[in-house]
């Protein structure tokens, strides 16, 4: 079978994450937070297991424009979903609407219930109430200026969940996110990498499942696995493929340093959790304190905002250290996120690029500095 398929992106790396999509073969369009693609069962599994950069992946089965309840109806009902879903599908509802007639989404999403019921009772000549007893098919209703665009996610947890992170901190970026920055620092682990401000290690783990070509998705399950129309071996035979691509003896340098020893224990949590240990150097270590031992390294990391009352002047320093860096090391490359408009001004050198990145909901700036080639 063949699929309409999209990769939910966080804002601003959709770009990012066609790329992604395209260095596994697909072609692709994009829109805001959107990444589109066609392809088969095989597409669904090799995405979801391989792409480090996207939020889920969703095949889109309607994409129609709605104005009465009753149209929403009949069009959602008319939809293939017995293609795709068992006659035992569990299958909850999400939705959303903005900018459209159909502003009520506790109506929409009972009425795309109601259709699909009826949909599967028809298709597999069912009486009375489903049983939603097998597999979860996750649907999504999106309306916006009267476009319903309808869903099924293959991913269940969303990608960023690779399944290793078994602690955090109060301030976690998400693995997606750090996988966006390395892709936008172009590391690929022939360079030396550190991430002074480590917190629960994500930048790290990631790099190191990047350098190593190791699977983002190898640790863990995907609400498609259960699916009747993608076979088991299908599965299987993808993740041996991966595990035989993997470069598990690569050497390769990653120094990840943080001034609070609880953080450390909280990466080096993470760290085990992989299998990683031997990969990543870990240190509890004040950035004022941090020299570069290596040539031409990649500083990639997400410092302290200084949002909190007190904190600015602190933060501040912290980044005219790595402005000192930079003039002792004219061949370091640095990627540092951060929200505070002034980093320019504080470390006295512009950047040789920018980009703006969201960190949740934090508006923040990308600042990319290239060292002497």
């Amino acid at each position: 079978m063949n699929f309409k398929m999209l990769a939910n992106t966080p804002m601003g790396l959709e770009r990012v994450v066609a790329d992604e999509i395209g260095s596994l073969g697909y072609e692709t369009t994009l829109e805001n937070g959107r990444v589109y693609f066609e392809g088969d069962e095989t597409a669904i599994v090799r995405s979801n297991l391989m792409l480090r950069t996207a939020d889920r992946i969703r095949i889109i089965i309607g994409d129609f424009n709605v104005t009465t309840f009753d149209d929403l109806f009949e069009k959602t009902k008319a939809l293939p979903w017995s293609d795709i879903l068992g006659p035992d599908a569990e299958f909850p509802v999400t939705g959303r609407s903005h900018k459209s007639t159909l502003y009520s989404v506790p109506d929409v999403q009972r009425i795309v219930k109601k259709a699909v019921v009826e949909h599967l009772k028809s298709a597999f000549s069912l009486d009375g109430k489903l049983s939603e007893t097998g597999a979860r098919y996750k649907i999504d209703v999106n309306i916006l200026k009267d476009r319903a665009v309808l869903t099924i996610d293959t991913s269940g947890d969303a990608l960023h969940k690779r399944g290793y992170r078994r602690e955090q901190g109060e301030a976690p970026i998400k693995e997606t996110l750090a996988a966006s920055m390395l892709k936008l620092a172009n590391y690929d682990g022939t360079k030396p990498l550190y991430d002074p401000f480590a917190g629960s290690g994500t930048i790290a783990i990631e790099a190191a499942l990047m350098a190593l070509n190791i699977a983002p998705g190898a640790n863990r399950t995907f609400d498609s696995e259960r699916w009747d129309i993608i076979p088991e071996e299908l599965w299987e035979e993808v993740r041996m493929k991966l595990e035989d691509e993997a470069l598990y003896d690569r050497e390769v340098v990653i120094h990840a340093s943080d001034i609070d020893p609880h953080m450390i224990e909280v990466a080096k949590t993470n760290i085990l959790e992989i299998g990683l240990q031997d990969n990543i150097d870990l240190a509890i270590m004040d950035v004022h304190d941090l020299t570069i031992g290596h040539d031409n390294v990649q500083l990639v990391t997400n410092p302290p905002y200084g949002e909190r009352i007190g904190e600015a002047k602190e933060v501040e320093e912290m980044y005219r250290t790595v402005g000192r860096l930079m003039a002792r090391n004219p061949d370091l490359s640095v990627y540092l996120m951060t929200s505070n408009k002034e980093f320019e001004h504080i470390v006295g050198k512009k950047a040789t690029k920018r980009r703006k990145l969201f960190n949740g909901y934090i508006e923040t700036t990308f600042y990319q500095y290239w060292g002497k080639r």
